[in-house]
């Protein structure tokens, strides 16, 4: 399809006139049943590159997403622009409403799932029956075990693709080094994949790093510059309960802010309703981990700051890529006390299990004919579930298990344990490896903006606004659009409540006069 036609049907479909740099490329090349892997900017528009053929390729098209609040957002943005052919398939349904899902699934042209998902050998028969035109994999980096989103189940995607019966892939990302890519384009089987790789850096986000003495001074900072810009803000921390307190701390601070926070083991519920609330204006600042803001379409996000360094720059660049969407002068703000090193350290030497204790969960595993369920595994072997999780792909691939038995074979066993112990100790050589590139750049002296990105790529824009700290970038300068103080429209009910509550008040008054 020519570019002008294209261009018609972005505007019958979506009322969008133009298409920002690699969309239309992207969308082509998928036309044409060509296997596309897109790295764009993070707010670029990356789900208008597989939403567009689904409206023009007939049959079905299949997006495998990782957050289930992604999913319910996309398609509840899809429905609002008149496409109605679209449905989230996730773990939260009920049975009823799945079971309705899945008997009317041929009626949908856009079906979102989880990874998860497409392990359900049920959820598999349901789309066998069906004509799968596209299949695409958004934040395709977690498929990589170099990615620093790194989850088995998108490892096991290629298998789904052959149980499809191979329809076209697009992968997408926000970032992705030419060492994940060839590892994305090695695990989906498609070495002929055709790739489209855009810059990545954002010319209207500055970039400062302050050094702090510890704690109190980081909350010091953060509340002064609150209070000094009343703007949309993420603080992102490497620990759950941090999260949580510094929100509290906040809250006690700044009664004039709605503060919440945001981390993986709250109720998914609970998740979805904050997730809303910051989309609606109705929270200012969220206090999260990195499971909030993957596919967060919040055009007005100012400033994003973290509280403790994430382990990775391509996890660093996801993050601050959710500030500024509008394009409009947008702040990252990371926070470094030297204290803070040893987070990152115990959590890449928590993720996965300790090779030297292989061989003794080897020996606790082939007891069983058939896999417990998963708590008494991680309670007998002392894993979590992350440790858990890769061990049992890595077993998996070597063929110890298979369909949840044991495969007994003591001499296979060993020399499958012993490369899934050297494969432990090179993704940990690679982590820490990753983590003093994130350490050099938080030290660094020069442009932080250019160190940033040029692992990424060979040049990068001209900031629009401040460059960095680094660059003489103060807060004293910055003067961004403030969002006013939030005052919720009264429903009747609220207003009946406090019409009852000030009688109440005025007759306990006339009481006691």
């Amino acid at each position: 399809m020519d570019i002008h036609k294209l261009k018609q049907q972005l505007w019958k479909y979506f009322k969008i006139s133009s298409f920002r740099p690699g969309q239309s490329e992207i969308i082509r090349d998928s036309l044409a049943g060509n296997d596309v892997l897109g790295v764009l900017p993070t707010g670029s528009g990356k789900s208008l590159c597989y939403q567009l053929p689904a409206t023009l390729l007939g049959g079905v098209t299949i997006v495998v997403s990782p957050l289930i609040s992604l999913m319910e957002d996309q398609v509840k943005q899809l429905k609002a622009v008149g496409f109605k052919s679209v449905v989230s398939l996730n773990s939260f349904m009920n049975p009823v409403e799945k079971k309705h899902v899945l008997q009317g699934l041929d009626q949908y042209q856009l079906i979102y799932l989880s990874p998860e998902l497409l392990q359900q050998r049920s959820i598999i028969q349901w789309l066998q029956e069906m004509t799968v035109k596209l299949f695409v994999i958004d934040e395709a980096h977690c498929i990589s075990q170099w990615g620093h989103e790194f989850r088995p189940d998108y490892l096991r995607l290629a298998d789904v693709l052959n149980l499809l019966n191979h329809p076209p892939v697009m992968a997408l990302s926000g970032t992705a080094t030419p060492e994940v890519q060839d590892d994305i384009a090695t695990s989906l089987n498609r070495q002929e994949i055709k790739k489209h790789i855009y810059p990545m850096d954002r010319d209207n986000i500055t970039f400062s790093v302050k050094k702090v003495t510890g704690e109190q001074e980081k909350q010091d900072i953060i509340v002064s510059l609150l209070k000094r810009f009343r703007v949309p803000a993420l603080i992102y921390f490497s620990s759950k309960r941090k999260t949580e307190e510094v929100a509290a701390f906040l809250s006690e601070h700044m009664s004039s802010h709605r503060i919440a926070f945001y981390h993986g083991d709250m109720d998914q519920m609970d998740r979805i309703t904050i997730q809303q609330q910051f989309m609606n204006d109705q929270i200012d600042v969220i206090c999260c981990t990195s499971a909030f803001g993957m596919g967060i379409n919040k055009q007005n996000i100012r400033m994003v700051v973290h509280y403790h360094f994430p382990m990775q720059m391509a996890s660093y660049i996801q993050e601050i890529g959710r500030a500024g969407r509008d394009g409009k002068s947008s702040i990252s703000l990371l926070l470094y006390s030297p204290s803070d090193q040893a987070i990152p350290h115990s959590i890449i030497e928590n993720e996965l299990p300790k090779a030297d204790d292989l061989p003794h969960i080897g020996r606790q595993l082939r007891q069983w004919e058939q896999l417990p369920t998963t708590e008494e595994l991680l309670q007998t072997l002392g894993l979590n579930e992350i440790q858990w999780r890769f061990l049992h792909y890595q077993m998996e691939w070597h063929g110890l298990i298979k369909n949840n038995q044991m495969i007994y074979d003591q001499g296979y066993w060993d020399r499958a344990l012993q490369h899934i112990g050297k494969l432990i100790g090179n993704r940990l050589e690679w982590k820490h490896e990753k983590l003093q590139e994130m350490l050099r750049w938080i030290q660094e002296r020069h442009c932080l903006r250019r160190e940033l990105y040029k692992g990424f790529q060979d040049s990068y824009k001209p900031p629009v606004y401040a460059c960095c700290s680094n660059c003489d970038f103060s807060f004293k300068h910055w003067s961004p659009v403030q969002t006013s103080q939030y005052r919720p429209s009264l429903t009747w009910e609220t207003k009946l409540k406090h019409i009852f509550f000030a009688e109440e008040s005025y007759a306990k008054t006339e009481r006691t006069n």
